[in-house]
């Protein structure tokens, strides 16, 4: 050997008394050693015997009906804990159903890892036939933060390491990582195995923010007239519960949830401006945004929602944006002071910079948002207190804003149009994380998933608010939900179709208009088939009784709750992004 020339390094050689491990094993174990407790998926063509070697070495492995909602639940799971979820599929077809959920965990920074098996990479890329042939990567490499793929045993540890500090680092988002089918056979020598696995250290390591900065933004704070605060569901996610609390509580500025923001303070807190949401954005001068995008649910920043003249037009606020992401900055209006870092970092460091000196807001913003919310709390509990027949939206969620203030550690999953506006703005939320809906791209198909997840991360009972036609997307997970015996109480809520059973077939012809379904379907009947219990309700007292016993029993349970089929309005809140329906205002 050449002196200058440093020995190369070589994996032990395997021989008839050496242990070995294979690919399965040591995906296993890298998940298993990076504290990965559960897999959310649908076994099958390559990976079936991954999913039963996993449960065999203590992992649990949640089965779905359908990988799109497998895919779902390990993106809420990631949100709920911090931790990537992890979903695992078959090649091609399963890969692509799991896209979905893989690009909304991205676009909603919800950390999640998408495994798939896929065909060999020597056939694929001949292009010569093989069973699933896809180049999953490529396909995936758009609609998520990051893609890997893994050719040899050796590098499975690398792999799965590169995958969590991906998913969970900077912004969180959604990652693919394929292996092919042949890398689970793959044996190599048992100690070599073992010493390949990294365990992350510090996967998403704190990004303290500049100090100019923070003072940049108190001193805009400080001299507002009309401040308010915006929590997102990133505030949520970060888990500054605390400091964020006492950020509020000890500036005095009024704050704003977004709705899976919900909860970090109670709803009923004294600072919340939530019931006067459409008075505060337009007035407010300065806003300080924590863990919130100036995306479409903001109306991009600018237009009436904010002051502005019309669409397009910026209504002079100032903003305080916190966020990991320095590109975010700017994206629709001027940032005026752009906090870069972690939330709890910058909040921290907010928090530091007021004391006891710190200027009140003027009591004249302070008193026109809290009569304008007394306002429209008082008029929203008149509506409430009606009892129409048959039930609408507004007294069929009266039942479950008891139920959850009376259950505060519940989780409620929600999804629909007029099902999930109305959810928002009639059912208070008290505790942080409790609250999971459709997030920044408003999808449908997310409720039997988070569902599921939510009462598997938290152990805690699940309410899931579906609208009929939301329920359609994942409905046949109801089967999983009783499969694994978890306390989830789903309410429909049934108008007999989309937005409303009332359309008609303007064509005069036979069929049902589009948005219509089978009236008076019995939903219900869909849990009683496999072994949970199914509720008709067509009263509030009907559907109190059935969510009271099914938070009682914790048993699977399904509550068809009939409501008028002329409530709900098209497209709910987001009239403005139907044309036809706008034109009809």
């Amino acid at each position: 050997m050449s002196a200058n020339l440093a020995p190369v390094a070589s994996v032990s050689p395997i021989t008839d008394e050496s242990p070995t491990t294979d690919g399965f094993n040591l995906v296993i174990d890298a998940l298993k050693l990076n504290g990965i407790k559960t897999i959310y998926g649908l076994p099958g063509i390559p990976i079936t015997d991954l999913t039963r070697k996993a449960q065999a070495q203590g992992l649990r492995v949640i089965s779905f009906r359908h990988e799109q909602n497998a895919g779902n639940a390990a993106a809420i799971a990631g949100f709920m804990t911090g931790q990537p979820g992890v979903c695992l599929t078959v090649s091609a077809p399963g890969f692509l159903n799991g896209l979905t959920a893989l690009a909304n965990a991205t676009t909603n920074c919800f950390p999640m890892i998408l495994i798939s098996g896929s065909s060999e990479r020597e056939i694929v890329d001949l292009q010569q036939g093989d069973y699933e042939e896809m180049d999953q990567v490529a396909v995936a490499k758009s609609l998520c933060k990051a893609a890997f793929r893994v050719l040899n045993a050796e590098d499975i540890g690398v792999g799965i390491a590169r995958a969590i500090r991906a998913a969970v680092s900077g912004r969180p988002g959604g990652v693919y990582l394929d292996l092919p089918a042949k890398l689970f056979s793959q044996a190599m020598d048992a100690a070599a195995g073992t010493a390949s696995l990294i365990k992350v250290v510090d996967p998403a390591p704190r990004q303290i923010p500049a100090p100019d900065a923070v003072q940049r933004a108190l001193d805009l704070l400080k001299g507002a007239k009309k401040p308010l605060i915006l929590l997102g569901k990133g505030a949520a996610y970060a888990r500054a519960d605390a400091d964020i609390r006492a950020l509020v509580e000890r500036s005095g500025i009024p704050y704003l949830p977004m709705s899976m923001a919900k909860g970090l303070l109670p709803d009923t807190h004294e600072l919340s401006a939530a019931a006067a949401r459409s008075y505060v954005l337009p007035e407010a001068d300065v806003v300080l945004l924590i863990g919130a995008r100036l995306n479409w649910l903001l109306s991009h920043g600018k237009g009436k929602t904010w002051g502005g003249k019309d669409h397009k037009a910026w209504g002079g606020q100032k903003f305080i944006q916190i966020d990991i992401s320095p590109t975010e900055m700017d994206s629709n209006v001027r940032i005026d002071a752009p906090l870069v870092g972690d939330i709890g970092s910058c909040v921290a460091a907010l928090l530091g910079g007021i004391d006891a000196q710190w200027p009140k807001p003027p009591a004249e913003w302070l008193n026109a948002v809290f009569d304008r919310r007394n306002k429209n709390v008082a008029k929203m509990g008149e509506t409430l207190a009606k009892d129409p027949k048959p039930m609408n939206f507004h007294s069929a969620l009266n039942v479950v804003r008891d139920i959850i203030k009376a259950n505060p550690d519940a989780m409620l999953v929600n999804e629909g149009a007029n099902a999930l506006d109305f959810t928002r703005s009639i059912v208070d939320m008290y505790k942080p994380r409790k609250r999971l809906d459709v997030g920044t791209w408003g999808v449908m198909g997310i409720g039997m998933g988070f569902a599921v997840a939510a009462a598997i991360e938290s152990g805690e009972p699940v309410i899931a608010i579906e609208g009929d036609s939301a329920f359609g997307f994942s409905g046949m997970e109801v089967e999983t939900i009783c499969r694994y015996n978890l306390p989830v109480c789903v309410v429909i809520m049934n108008n007999n179709g989309v937005y409303r059973g009332t359309d008609q077939n303007l064509s005069g012809g036979s069929d049902v208009a589009p948005t219509v379904f089978v009236k008076d379907a019995r939903y219900e009947k869909m849990m009683e088939a496999f072994g949970g219990v199914g509720v008709y309700a067509t009263t509030p007292a009907e559907l109190r009784k059935g969510i009271e016993e099914a938070i009682r029993s914790r048993k699977p349970t399904l509550i068809n709750a009939i409501i008028d089929e002329t409530a709900g309005t098209e497209s709910g809140r987001i009239t403005s992004l139907n044309p036809a329906a706008a034109a009809k205002k």
